[in-house]
């Protein structure tokens, strides 16, 4: 069918649902690595502890995109999903910070993913559906700016909770200060409240066909024929999406470096907190907090400009020259001794935040065959979750073995594989600009239209 153009506002109610998954991702990202030290981890037991995140999006993702594919009722296709994930985050937010022991803490970890993740797969499947293609860029763009502020929030928030409100309270060693469990509190309400929003504001489009649709869902059904179409679909993934499995898979070793390792070489390498029981220890934690924050409102701002850097130079040089700015914000961290000098490097990480949340899947979404959008949504996300799992597994041997648990050198590794991603970029063909001359960019397109 032919889609209408969408208003400002209509693309802003439909991703502002992603505001309050960035809360459950930012809260999780800014405080998890931190949580599993205070909690007596190791920095070489650090990976393997984070190993929830990575496996629940391979298993989770593929799944909920083929079954909203294949899903219409009352609330839609996607929004059903969006609905139960919020809901089950919500409580799994509330757990997370209660916990007392390590084992635990990894398995509401497990949960809390799980749950995001049905939630947000849809997401992405959802701009797909319900934008005409010269607007998908600026459908994602406007998912990236949700994400910014969500971060922006989530991350600082609990060095906000102590230095602006003045929550206070003693915390003994081995538990999770006050207010990192209070801001676990009040994200579980933004999550749930902005997912809400965009549930009943914004309506999907019906299958084109309904007899056909419901057909072809009998005819699919069962957990063996939906294992069947999923691993077709991987065999047939458009040539788009392989070239640009290689940029994900290096994007996301990059993130994940920086996350899992910049909070704590932060409190350690920059403040010189000689253990966790160190009060330099939770200010060094709390400002890594605020530098998130900082490359969060990047990405946020940001966002506003990306889709008219898309139109004047294509969509993948913005992509490259995006992730250079970030691999050169990370290799900066290795000779900064100043925490303010810090919130520099996190521009560049904002910057190629902003463009990995929106370029690769504005290529991505031209280039997939009708009907199959949530599952190919699900099946990239496997170029995330890859890398995630390759470091859970094999980087604790690495930091125990080749950087002697220095948690700064596994932050300058994530700068170098940013640099390599903005190289394997410009192997990439993007359909949509091979379709249209340059006068038709997503942007120029967009600004020809009433």
């Amino acid at each position: 069918m032919d889609k209408p153009p969408r208003t400002f506002w209509q693309i802003w109610n439909m991703s502002f649902g992603f505001l309050g998954i960035q809360f459950g991702w930012g809260l999780q990202m800014a405080n998890m690595s931190a949580i599993y030290e205070y909690l007596g981890a190791r920095a070489d037991q650090i990976p393997i502890l984070w190993l929830a995140a990575p496996l629940t999006g391979l298993i989770v993702q593929p799944i909920i995109g083929h079954a909203s594919d294949r899903t219409w009722g009352p609330l839609g296709r996607r929004r059903p999903y969006f609905l139960a994930g919020a809901i089950l985050s919500s409580m799994a937010l509330i757990l997370m910070p209660r916990s007392s022991a390590l084992w635990m803490a990894a398995g509401l970890l497990w949960v809390l993913d799980a749950c995001i993740n049905i939630s947000m797969e849809p997401f992405r499947a959802f701009v797909a559906d319900l934008l005409p293609e010269f607007q998908r860029t600026r459908g994602f763009a406007m998912q990236s700016l949700f994400i910014g502020l969500g971060a922006v929030v989530a991350s600082a928030l609990p060095y906000l909770l102590t230095h602006v409100f003045h929550f206070a309270g003693t915390t003994a060693a081995g538990t999770i200060p006050f207010t990192v469990r209070l801001s676990f509190y009040i994200g579980a309400g933004a999550f749930l409240c902005a997912v809400l929003w965009t549930v009943f504001t914004t309506k999907e489009y019906p299958p084109d066909n309904l007899g056909e649709f419901r057909k072809q869902k009998s005819e699919g059904a069962g957990v063996g024929a939906g294992a069947r179409e999923i691993l077709a679909s991987i065999r047939e993934m458009p040539r788009t999406m392989r070239q640009l499995a290689w940029v994900q898979i290096c994007t996301w070793l990059a993130l994940f470096c920086m996350w899992l390792y910049f909070p704590v070489a932060v409190a350690r390498n920059v403040f010189g907190a000689p253990d966790t029981n160190s009060p330099l220890y939770s200010a060094g934690v709390e400002w890594a907090g605020i530098c998130f924050g900082l490359y969060s409102l990047v990405c946020f701002g940001f966002s506003f400009v990306l889709p008219a850097l898309a139109r004047q130079y294509g969509r993948k040089t913005t992509h490259s020259l995006c992730l250079i700015c970030g691999g050169l914000g990370l290799l900066s961290v290795a000779v900064i001794h100043d925490k303010y000098f810090l919130l520099f490097s996190m521009v560049g990480v904002g910057i190629a935040w902003a463009s990995t949340l929106s370029m690769p899947y504005a290529i991505l979404a031209g280039s997939l065959p009708n009907g199959k959008t949530g599952v190919y949504m699900g099946i990239f996300n496997f170029f995330i979750v890859i890398p995630e799992i390759t470091a859970s597994l094999g980087f604790g041997w690495v930091m125990g073995h080749l950087l002697n648990n220095n948690r700064l050198s596994a932050v300058v590794a994530g700068g170098v594989f940013f640099m390599l991603a903005a190289v394997l970029t410009q192997r990439v063909e993007d359909l949509y600009e091979v379709r249209h001359p340059k006068s038709s960019l997503p942007g120029n397109a967009l600004a020809a239209k009433p």
